[in-house]
């Protein structure tokens, strides 16, 4: 039997063009907490580039240098690097190998990506992966509703939300804030 590895939510949202990822540090191995700590997010090209990843760290850590090159390669061009990593990603025999999501965003674009060459840009200002996502997009579309327009503080109750309803996510929120 293969033990799943479950972790995290990640979660992004864009008002206007200031944005905001964030993710709980919960890290799980079947039903055992391993590590509440762990921080999942990241800034690229900086600060202009946000991106979070749910899966495997140790995967997601070798995604995230593969993306940064692509990133480095396309002048900052975030639509074209998320296609050239997706391209890379799917064909590459080691990188397919790898199991992660990413979730990328900017204050024009959001994108997850997948080892099986997804490129999916959601249709709102909103983008979230992990096992907690559907619960935090509720919340996140909530705080929207309610006229809230700043990212930040969007993402981190949401993601406080969704800590309390999904048993893969706590409460040990890390929120980046784009530039």
């Amino acid at each position: 039997m293969k033990i799943r590895i479950r972790s995290t939510t990640i979660l992004g949202v864009r008002v206007g063009k200031k944005i905001a990822l964030g993710g709980d540090g919960q890290v799980t191995l079947g039903d055992m907490q391993l590590k509440s700590k762990a921080i999942k997010v990241r800034e690229f090209n900086n600060g202009k580039v946000l991106a979070g990843f749910a899966g495997a760290a140790a995967d997601a850590m070798s995604l995230f240098e593969k993306f940064e090159l692509k990133l480095d390669e396309t002048g900052g061009n975030l639509q074209r690097a998320v296609v050239e990593m997706a391209k890379d990603w799917r064909m590459d025999k080691i990188l397919r190998e790898l199991d992660a999501l990413l979730a990328i965003m900017d204050n024009r674009y959001a994108f997850i990506l997948s080892g099986t060459g997804d490129v999916i840009e959601p249709d709102n200002n909103i983008i979230s992966i992990g096992s907690g996502s559907g619960y935090a997009i509720s919340a996140a579309r909530a705080f929207l509703k309610t006229g809230e327009k700043d990212p930040e503080k969007i993402v981190k109750e949401s993601l406080h939300i969704t800590a309390d309803l999904c048993i893969y996510t706590n409460d040990k929120i890390t929120v980046l804030g784009g530039k």
